[in-house]
């Protein structure tokens, strides 16, 4: 099976690393990487994104090995539209975060108007932080968190629920 996933992945955080070891689970992976141009504009907030070239580099470390884990092969392209990859005719299924689930359906009606056989969508949940928030860059960039949700000794006395 060939499985797209896309995303800006800055930077890489275990909520990701779950929809890369998902993907990789079903088949191939390519991952639609967003470019410098298209990343601001997926943001849902204003912050800095680094350059792809450094977000490329990222990634492949973070999915060489999972691929190797499922002897699966993988391709990192550039993501310059929010349809980007997976509406072309060689993927069969798209995976993606709860939110980004509406994105796989605007997708799969473009393919259909296409012609072209709809994707399996894989939606993979969210991976909580120690707070019980969900992880993400943006809570990253901004000290609350780690890259694995842990809270950063300034936040972890303020309210943090402690893991079960």
């Amino acid at each position: 099976m060939n499985v797209a996933l896309g995303g800006t992945f800055d930077p890489v955080h275990d909520g990701h690393r779950k929809l890369f070891d998902r993907a990789f689970e079903l088949g191939d992976v390519t991952v639609g990487l967003t470019t410098d141009e298209l990343a601001p504009q997926t943001r849902h907030v204003d912050r800095y994104v680094r350059p792809y070239e450094a977000r490329e580099r990222d990634v492949e470390a973070e999915i060489a090995p999972i691929a190797a884990s499922h002897g699966r092969e993988f391709t990192i392209r550039p993501l310059d539209a929010p349809t980007g990859i997976a509406v072309e005719p060689t993927f069969d299924a798209l995976v993606v975060s709860p939110e980004t689930r509406g994105g796989a359906e605007r997708i799969n009606e473009i393919r259909e108007s296409r012609g072209r056989d709809p994707l399996e969508i894989v939606v993979v949940d969210h991976v909580l932080a120690d707070d019980g928030d969900r992880i993400s860059s943006t809570r990253i960039l901004a000290g609350e968190i780690d890259e694995h949700g842990r809270l950063t000794p300034d936040r972890a006395g303020r309210g943090a629920t402690p893991p079960e």
